[in-house]
């Protein structure tokens, strides 16, 4: 009676090792040796303190910081709640939550163009980064809120954002959370 159960229960058995155990343990070795710090969630430390991740965005709400991409997670950038907003171009509750942002901005003092992702959430909704327009866009409330020259502050912008990946692949773009540890860098 088991004998027709042997052959199908050992290989059930065996891939369960090879692709539960085994390879996990490979791969996660390789990219431990390979990748230490992918591997390791791409901290960044400071102070000899981890303050986040540079894949993972977060909620700087002062005036004196850069402000990230709106979240899709709720609460605001939860990383176990990573999902889209999933909400078509058309989507009412969309257009409303984009026009608040703007109203927001503009009532800020923001004015001209306002960067799409100053106003929309990221396909993940924990973006890190932002575009050079939307950082640039903030620079003169941060600017104001530090007591510092607005000069000072773009050149910091400009000198965080980075190309675009081998010239051509995504956008450019600059890391809030290397931005704004670089921001309490300056002096005043």
């Amino acid at each position: 009676m088991l004998r027709p159960l042997r052959a199908p229960l050992v290989m059930l058995l065996g891939f369960t090792l090879v692709t539960g155990l085994v390879y996990p343990l490979v791969v996660t070795g390789f990219a431990w040796v390979m990748m230490q710090d992918a591997a390791l969630g791409s901290l960044v430390i400071r102070d000899g303190k981890a303050v986040g991740s540079s894949l993972v965005g977060q909620n700087f709400t002062t005036d004196r910081y850069f402000h990230p991409r709106p979240s899709a997670t709720d609460p605001a950038y939860n990383a176990a709640a990573s999902s889209g907003s999933n909400l078509g171009p058309i989507t009412r509750k969309l257009i409303e939550r984009t026009n608040a942002s703007v109203d927001t901005l503009r009532q800020q003092g923001v004015a001209g163009p306002i960067p799409v992702d100053a106003v929309t959430a990221s396909a993940s909704g924990l973006d890190p980064d932002i575009s050079p327009d939307a950082a640039r866009m903030q620079v003169a409330r941060v600017a104001k809120a530090r007591n510092l020259d607005e000069a000072a502050v773009l050149e910091l912008v400009n000198r965080q954002a980075e190309n675009r990946a081998l010239g051509f692949l995504g956008e450019p773009h600059v890391n809030v959370l290397a931005l704004n540890i670089a921001l309490d860098g300056l002096r005043q």
